[in-house]
């Protein structure tokens, strides 16, 4: 059984760590690594890179999954070169706030790696 209030207040944490962190001049390389993070979850993404002041995201998203093997090395995975131009970067990143199940523990664990508390999420 899903608990709603759980997932409820781990979205609403996520959203308050990037609102309350989304920078104004020079961005820290912990929080743009919070960003890359976001949004390599959202768009299946690899070499994810930000230019903020140009407000530019410029990542290769992985266009297919089955070709990818753990096991080996990965040399022919089909991306396709993607370069995003955001209008706010808060707005940019709460949109790519997914709400499935998978996500919300990944974004638990972000917000324990971030917070760097021992936050427990129970009711």
């Amino acid at each position: 059984m899903e608990n709603s209030s759980l997932h409820g207040r781990v979205l609403m944490e996520i959203e308050t760590l990037i609102a309350h962190n989304t920078p104004k001049q020079k961005v820290p390389q912990n929080l743009e690594k919070l960003h890359i993070a976001l949004l390599k979850k959202h768009y299946n993404a690899t070499d994810v890179s930000i230019d903020y002041h140009r407000r530019r995201v410029e990542m290769d998203i992985v266009m297919d999954d089955t070709d990818y093997d753990p096991k080996k090395v990965n040399l022919c995975i089909p991306t396709l070169h993607a370069n995003l131009w955001f209008r706010n970067l808060y707005d940019f990143l709460k949109s790519c706030i997914d709400k499935d199940t998978k996500s919300i523990a990944f974004y638990a664990m972000l917000l324990r790696m971030y917070r760097k508390t021992d936050t427990t999420f129970v009711i």
